[in-house]
Order: structure tokens, then sequence, then C-alpha cells
């Protein structure tokens, strides 16, 4: 009698490997990028943190102090903070803060883009032309060190109590910085970089675009943003005169009208304009300033 026997199933063939796959990263090296990205994460905080705390302090400070520091008749002309941003939110409902925000962008925009304008170009061609930069400089340092809050009657009596003169008194005051910072900026370009465009062949045209002006761009940027910081300032103090919307009526009428809490809203307003305006400008100069920072790195 035989005997069947079943045959066996064959193995699978065994596949090697693919090469071309990548193998999973070591468990070790996923902790490590891990705590890496903490650490960053954490570095990160403390640094805002740090950097921050100088206000942070400020605004305890503002909230606490009247409440448990000061008198209750000092409470009166020094409200908590609370109670300031509460007046703030009550003109940003009714619909004020916005119209006198508004009001005064109006007019700082108007003043400090004739003030870069005419600086700017004006800087260009007194620096370019040394002859006219030694005939007036004299009578740029005179008006430099004029007070633009001075020249306001001035103003006041020679345009009326309008639009006008408060755009003519912004456009004063920013008008010199970026003046003055732009001679400086076109003045004071290495003189290296001069001579090794003129022995590449460069013209004075195309020396003056490609050289002189990317050289200037930083020192006329610092003229804007002091121009920029004037022209919020002296437009305030303008607006407190004569004016019948803006932030700086808005923090006078808030002082007649013993509107204590509106009157330090204006005023903090003023300073987050204020702000908000440099980083502005300072995000345009990094823009504008692209070619240097390519270098340093």
């Amino acid at each position: 009698m035989s005997t069947l026997t079943t045959p066996r199933p064959a193995a699978p063939p065994i596949t090697p490997p693919r090469r071309d796959l990548p193998l999973p990263p070591p468990l070790h090296k996923k902790r490590s990028t891990a705590r890496l990205a903490l650490r960053g994460s954490l570095t990160t905080a403390a640094t805002l943190l740090w950097k921050s705390a100088a206000i942070l302090l400020f605004l305890a400070l503002w909230e606490f102090g009247p409440r448990y520091l000061a008198s209750e008749s000092t409470r009166v002309f020094l409200p908590p903070l609370h109670e300031v941003l509460i007046a703030g939110t009550d003109l940003i409902a009714t619909g004020a803060l916005q119209s006198h925000i508004a009001a005064s962008l109006t007019r700082s925009a108007a003043g400090f883009s004739i003030a870069v304008v005419l600086g700017i170009s004006l800087g260009l061609v007194i620096a370019w032309y040394g002859p006219l930069h030694s005939f007036l400089n004299p009578l740029l340092e005179l008006f430099r060190n004029t007070a633009a809050l001075a020249l306001l009657p001035v103003f006041t009596l020679l345009l009326g109590i309008g639009e006008e003169s408060k755009i003519t008194i912004v456009a004063f005051a920013a008008f010199f910085p970026v003046l003055l910072n732009t001679i400086a900026g076109v003045r004071t370009v290495d003189p290296l970089l001069v001579r090794a465009a003129r022995s590449l062949g460069l013209r004075s045209p195309a020396l003056f675009r490609k050289v002189i002006l990317p050289s200037a761009v930083p020192t006329i940027f610092t003229g804007i943003r002091m121009a920029g910081t004037s022209a919020i300032l002296v437009l305030i103090a303008a607006e407190m005169v004569g004016a019948k919307a803006g932030l700086g009526y808005l923090i006078t009428n808030a002082q007649n009208s013993f509107l204590i809490p509106q009157m330090y809203a204006g005023i903090l307003t003023v300073s987050l304009l204020g702000l908000l305006v440099n980083v502005l400008l300072v995000t345009a100069e990094r823009h504008f300033s692209r070619w240097r920072t390519s270098i340093n790195t």
C-alpha cells in the first residue's frame, strides 16, 4: 500500500529591502529634535516676556497704584487702567474715537507726505552740489532750531484756523528731519565706493542712482522716522487750538468737560498710534535696505 505525501508549499521569495526608501530616524534622534524645539520655544517665550516686562509692570502700576497707593482726590485725576479702557471702549462703541483718529491721520498723513517728498528731493539736490550746501546751510540750521509750535500763531494768522494751518505746521515740523538726514546721508557716503564706481566707468547719473542713493537710504529713513514722530506730536498740539475733531481736540475737550478717563483714553490712543507708525516705518526701512542685510549675512 503506497503512502501519498502532500507537497509542501514553496516558501515566498525573500525581497531584499529597497535602498531608495529612507529609513525611519532612530528614537533618540526624535527625542533630541523634540527637546531642541521645546528649548527654542521656551527661549523665544522668555525673550518676549523679558522685552515686555517693563510695559507689563507699568500697566500693573497704573492699575493698582491709584487703587491702593493714591488718595481719593488723586484717584479722580489718575484713574486706574480699567476705567480708562472702559472709557475707550465706550468711545469706540459710539464711533467717536474712530472719527477723531481719522481726522488726525488725514492731517498727519498730508503734512508728512509733503515733508517727505520735499525733504528728500531738496536734500538730494543740496547735498549733491557743494556750493549750494555751503550757501544754504546757515539758513537751514536757523530754521532747524526754531520750534514748530512757536510758529503756530504765525501759521494761524496767515492761514486761519482751518485745515491749511494744521497741515502746514505738520509739514514744517517733519520737513527738516528728512531734509537734514538726507543731506547727511548723501555727504557721508564712503569715498572709496565713489572712487571705485568712477573707476568702473559710472557717470554721475548712474553713480548717484546705484551708489549714492542706496548708501544713503538708512540715514534717510532715520530722518523719516523722526519726522513721523514729530508729525504726530505737533499735530496733537495744533489740534488743541481751534479744532473741532482730532485726538488733540478729544483730549482737550475731555479735560474741559472733566471726563478724565476719556482724556487718558485719548492719550493712550496717541501713544499706540505713534508706536504703529514707527513699526510701519521700520518695516519700510528693512524693505528698502534688503541689500545691506544680504551683504552683512
